[in-house]
């Protein structure tokens, strides 16, 4: 198993090693000066040139990427060209934020997904199943940002129940979900990130455990005469590595993703940080927040390799 893990681990590197090169590359596909922003009006040549040896762009693009990788291994992401604040602390501020919905929403998902796939797959072609199956279907038909909007409308706009924007009635950006004035300013954005991964993971439940359930060895259970409640537990563990890899995915895609519903609700984590950062061309934020986006893409897929190995000994890993 340890073994396992060191491979696992060893295996990551060149991907994380390729993901940097993407990362570093894609901005500079984008056109337009990334320092024009910060040049005067009025400024002459050899002010343009000092600005662009100070922040590293005088030099070609391949030892501009060394140079950072060198820093970013050690935790230095450069600065921001707006704020002047060290990228690596925005993007973790951000990325907690992020975090915080991101994980929610697949909290709720899963257990929700739980219970309406495996409601389905003992009710195949069944009321049940054709409800749970259309919830499965519009979670994952209806775009996120849409889903946002409408939310907003309804539950802030007409019933004045929840908040529509932000973090803090005060500004702040302090979060607690055990404080119900802070909370209540996550529940949409959490909601509205719920819903693919609900349908996604719906679909996949239902599946797996239907699957199970025809199999040869659950008839033989129940004719035993061993009674429904833990005919479920067997199916769910066996449906289990299936579900967690698909949840693992939705996680991750909820977390690179987001840029979209925290703009809608001007939440502020790294889509807010991402999609100001494109507006205003300060590419070592953007290339900071893409490189920590894409790394944790990569550590939640080990994370749940290494979970579906726990929890299905049939899987055998050398």
């Amino acid at each position: 198993m340890w073994l396992y893990i060191a491979k696992r681990v060893l295996y990551a590197i060149p991907i994380a090693l390729g993901v940097s090169i993407i990362c570093f590359s894609l901005v500079y596909l984008a056109p337009g000066d990334p320092i024009q922003s910060l040049i005067p009006p009025d400024a002459s040549d050899e002010d343009i040139a000092a600005i662009r040896r100070l922040y590293g762009f005088d030099k070609p693009v391949v030892f501009q990427y060394f140079d950072w990788l060198a820093r970013a291994v050690t935790g230095d992401l450069g600065t921001s060209l707006q704020s002047n604040r060290p990228v690596l602390n925005e993007v973790t501020r951000a990325f907690g934020n992020t975090l915080m919905i991101a994980v929610a929403a697949v909290i709720v998902a899963f257990v929700l997904a739980t219970i309406f796939g495996t409601l389905a797959a003992f009710n195949l072609g069944k009321p049940v199943d054709k409800v749970a199956t259309s919830i499965s279907t519009l979670g994952v038909s209806i775009p996120n940002y849409w889903m946002g909007i409408v939310l907003v409308i309804l539950f802030s706009v007409q019933w004045r129940l929840l908040p529509a924007t932000g973090m803090g009635g005060d500004g702040s950006d302090g979060f607690s979900w055990f404080e119900w004035d802070q909370a209540r300013y996550a529940i949409l954005p959490m909601v509205t990130m719920a819903m693919i991964p609900l349908g996604v993971v719906t679909r996949s439940t239902r599946s797996a455990v239907a699957d199970t359930l025809s199999q040869d060895y659950v008839q033989l259970l129940r004719a035993k005469g061993l009674g429904e409640g833990r005919v479920v537990l067997h199916a769910l563990r066996n449906a289990l590595p299936q579900m967690l890899a698909v949840m693992g995915l939705q996680l991750g895609y909820l977390i690179g993703g987001s840029i979209l519903i925290e703009t809608v609700f001007n939440w502020p984590g790294t889509g807010l940080v991402m999609s100001r950062a494109i507006l205003t061309r300060d590419i070592p934020l953007l290339q900071g927040t893409i490189l920590i986006l894409a790394l944790s893409f990569v550590a939640i897929n080990l994370i749940v390799d290494l979970l579906q190995t726990l929890v299905d000994p049939r899987i055998k890993r050398s």
